[in-house]
C-alpha cells in the first residue's frame, strides 16, 4: 500500500520565499506547522492508501492525461486561509484564475473516476498549502498578517509537467517521493 497524489511541484522563486517567510516571522508566535519549502505543491488529486496494482493503473491514465495538454504559465496570486476567520485551518497562496490548471484537474479527476477514485466531494479550488493552523494567539493579528498579500503576486510558475507523489507520513512531517513524472506534451 501507498500513499499517494497527483501534483503539480512548485519550485519556490525568491519573491515566493520572501513572502513565505514574512508569514513565517510575522506569526511566529502562532502554533502554524508551515510546509518545507521543498515540499510545496498544488494537488491535483489525493489518492489515499492504494494497492500498487492501482499505482500502475493510475500511473497508465496520468500518462495519458499529460500528453492532452501543453505547458503554460500559472500566477500564484495573494494569501488566504481555509476555514472562518476566527478559526483558520489552512493557510495558502492563491492562483490566479487559471483555465489551463483548471482543465488539468479535471482531466485528471475524470479519467481516474471510472478505476474507482471518485471526485472529491468539494470543487477543486486550485491552491498551496503553506501551513496547517494548530493555534492562533491573537486573531487580529492573524487577519492582519493574511490580508497583508491577499493581493500580491507571489511567483509565475511555468507548468510544463506534474507528477505521482508518494507521501510518507513521520512524526516530524511528511517525506514526499516522486514515483514518476508527466510532461504536458500537446502541441
Amino acid at each position: 500500500m501507498k500513499r499517494i497524489f497527483a501534483a503539480v511541484k512548485i519550485a519556490p522563486d525568491a519573491n515566493f520565499s520572501s513572502v513565505y517567510n514574512q508569514l513565517k516571522t510575522a506569526l511566529r508566535h502562532d502554533r502554524i506547522n508551515w510546509v518545507p519549502l521543498h515540499n510545496i505543491h498544488l494537488t491535483l488529486k489525493f489518492f489515499g492508501e492504494v494497492h500498487d496494482e492501482q499505482v500502475e493503473a493510475i500511473d497508465e491514465i496520468l500518462k495519458q492525461v499529460a500528453v492532452r495538454h501543453k505547458p503554460f504559465d500559472m500566477e500564484l496570486f495573494g494569501t488566504g486561509i481555509f476555514g472562518s476567520s476566527y478559526d483558520p485551518r489552512v493557510v495558502w497562496f492563491g492562483i490566479r484564475h487559471s483555465e489551463q490548471i483548471s482543465a488539468l484537474a479535471a482531466d485528471v479527476l475524470d479519467a481516474v473516476t471510472p478505476i474507482g477514485f471518485p471526485r472529491d466531494r468539494q470543487n477543486f479550488r486550485p491552491h498551496l498549502t503553506i501551513g496547517r493552523v494548530k493555534h492562533i494567539t491573537d486573531k487580529n493579528i492573524f487577519q492582519q498578517t493574511i490580508r497583508k498579500h491577499s493581493n500580491s503576486l507571489i511567483q509565475v510558475v511555468k507548468v510544463d509537467s506534474f507528477g505521482l507523489i508518494e507521501s510518507k507520513l513521520r512524526p516530524q512531517g511528511s517525506a514526499y517521493m516522486a514515483l514518476a513524472s508527466y510532461r504536458l506534451e500537446a502541441r
